[in-house]
């Protein structure tokens, strides 16, 4: 597996990871997360343009994951309740992981890959997106605490390893 930068060319790709996350979270008694179009073309194209975005390749050279990392200030983790970050110090942000179906392994290697650039991360998860926070703490994340989303002011699980 390799991982690139995303292009305009693999909108429509990652447009249908997503579809099929969303129709993944229904399945599997997370109904709520993404139910609201969340993630559109347009934050596909925010994230491009920001130089955010992220693909991760099989060996075939086909688009089998995507996400959103950034190393700096994620406004929405200013204020964290019921708990605290591990450290205050710089850190970085992975949002939107998403991986077409039968993909084994593809959610720890792009961890690993932003965890690689970044040896203090943060992310946050729905209450009900079970396999995501299985994920985070068989990579080693720690439960922080619950932020609140400043688009929906919906609540999310934040987690953070740091080295």
């Amino acid at each position: 597996m390799t991982i690139r930068k995303t292009t305009a060319n693999d909108i429509d790709k990652l447009l249908e990871i997503f579809d099929y996350a969303r129709e993944y979270m229904k399945a599997n008694n997370n109904p709520n997360q993404w139910s609201d179009g969340y993630p559109s073309r347009e934050n596909i194209e925010q994230d491009i343009q920001k130089n955010e975005s992220y693909v991760c390749l099989d060996d075939d050279n086909n688009i089998i994951a995507t996400f959103c990392f950034f190393v700096g200030i994620e406004e929405d983790y200013n204020e964290i309740y019921e708990g605290k970050w591990l450290n205050n110090n710089k850190y970085g942000v992975i949002h939107r992981i998403a991986t077409l179906k039968n993909q084994k392994g593809v959610g720890s290697f792009c961890m690993k890959y932003c965890f690689d650039i970044c040896k203090n991360m943060r992310v946050d998860t729905h209450k009900d997106n079970i396999p995501m926070q299985r994920l985070l703490e068989k990579e080693g994340f720690t439960k922080c605490g619950i932020i609140k989303l400043r688009r929906n002011k919906a609540e999310r699980i934040a987690f953070q390893k740091s080295e």
